[in-house]
């Protein structure tokens, strides 16, 4: 039985209008931020963004999030424009949602929502998709009037629950009760058996590459573990954790290519995907790659250490890789701020002068795509990694004890 939402991004493409909300707590410096994150959201799952709406209020409104007057602006638009989604950039409350619906008469989604949506559709093995959808099911449980529509109103007879006229949404919670149920169990034996495959890898040291999505992570696996991890240009490009097993000069460790992580992450996937996070908390170091050209780049590293600290992970060992340095501007005389405009790529040696370097973990500054710093990159991976293994393997000399003409 299905409980998919009545649509399907990866079919043809669709129009929304995205809609975001500044208040207190989320000035409109930082909503413009996140709705430009939001529209690259809509865009990887295949939405076209044709309009975003933005409102400035001291709080949300509690029965529909945005205010009365912009709910009809809206939906005059969605109606005049042939509009299938409204997106909005923060969580709803099934309450708010069932209200937009009714007033706007389009489907409305979530940033949560979406976000999930496009995990369910990059979710390859079956341990993924075993924790998307228990996901999506805890997602969908307090929202389903108005997200699902499969099952016509059942009219139970005698010894049914509820008697004769047994209303619909109250067999939809039941059943996904019990698909949350059954999904939880799965993942469980899932979780066994994958604690088993790490166990039996224990004596090697295991890396784990870490970050925001989108950052180049899984184009640094490529390169340094010489394999072919897919890489794309849109968020989640990776889902499935991939561990390679890596030589460098003669010393082997296994790297672990990682799920990346986004600002106003869904609890549900956290929650869900903590067994393949698993490969991150049992890791003896991380590489945490950070996009250098981004302009909320300080904010994206903070919103990876509080993930890693929700997980547990705050504390190991960290090579912090400033990454895309090809694209990262030269400031101006005066205080360094994104204006949108391009300017000349500032050199190596100025970046490694400036207080990006100073940071609590050792740092790197490189260019995957252009190649740039990555010997280097491969003899600071092979200094942590020796580090680790002496400690753990003292007496195994003759795995980095090289001649220099080898070294």
């Amino acid at each position: 039985m299905d409980v998919t939402p009545d649509k399907n991004f990866s079919d043809d493409p669709f129009r929304a209008v995205i809609v975001g909300l500044a208040h207190r707590e989320q000035p409109m410096e930082k909503l413009e931020e996140y709705l430009e994150e939001l529209e690259f959201l809509a865009r990887t799952a295949g939405i076209e963004t044709v309009k975003v709406f933005t409102q400035q209020l001291d709080a949300p409104n509690p029965q529909t999030f945005i205010g009365s007057g912009k709910v009809n602006e809206v939906a005059a638009f969605a109606k005049d424009n042939e509009i299938d989604y409204i997106i909005f950039d923060d969580e709803l409350s099934p309450s708010q949602m069932r209200n937009l619906e009714k007033e706007i008469k389009r489907k409305i989604f979530d940033r949560n929502l979406l976000i999930l949506d496009i995990f369910y559709m990059r979710a390859q093995t079956s341990q993924s998709k075993t924790q998307v959808e228990l996901a999506r099911y805890e997602y969908l449980l307090p929202r389903l009037t108005g997200l699902w529509t499969h099952l016509e109103r059942q009219r139970g007879g005698t010894g049914t629950r509820g008697g004769a006229g047994e209303k619909e949404i109250e067999t939809d919670r039941r059943i996904v009760r019990s698909k949350i149920t059954l999904l939880k169990q799965k993942l469980e034996k899932i979780d066994k058996q994958m604690h088993v495959q790490r166990k039996n890898r224990v004596s090697m040291v295991r890396v784990a590459l870490v970050g925001y999505t989108n950052v180049g992570k899984s184009t640094i696996m490529n390169i340094v573990s010489k394999s072919d991890v897919f890489a794309e240009n849109k968020l989640f490009a990776t889902l499935d954790t991939t561990v390679r097993k890596v030589v460098v000069k003669n010393l082997p460790f296994l790297m672990a290519d990682t799920v990346g992580f986004i600002r106003k992450l869904p609890h549900q996937l956290v929650e869900s995907f903590k067994s393949t996070l698993d490969e991150t908390r049992e890791s003896d170091l991380l590489i945490h790659v950070v996009d250098i050209s981004h302009p909320q780049f300080e904010d994206h590293i903070r919103t990876v250490e509080s993930t890693l600290a929700e997980i547990g992970a705050i504390d190991k060992p960290t090579i912090l890789v400033f990454n895309k340095i090809d694209k990262f501007p030269e400031p101006p005389e005066e205080e360094w701020k994104w204006d949108g405009e391009i300017h000349p790529a500032m050199k190596l040696e100025d970046l490694e002068k400036s207080w990006m370097a100073r940071q609590d973990h050792q740092t790197i500054f490189i260019s995957a795509k252009q190649k740039i710093n990555l010997s280097k990159l491969r003899e600071m991976l092979y200094d942590k990694v020796k580090e680790i293994h002496i400690k753990r393997h003292p007496y195994n000399h003759f795995l980095y004890d090289l001649p220099e003409d080898q070294a």
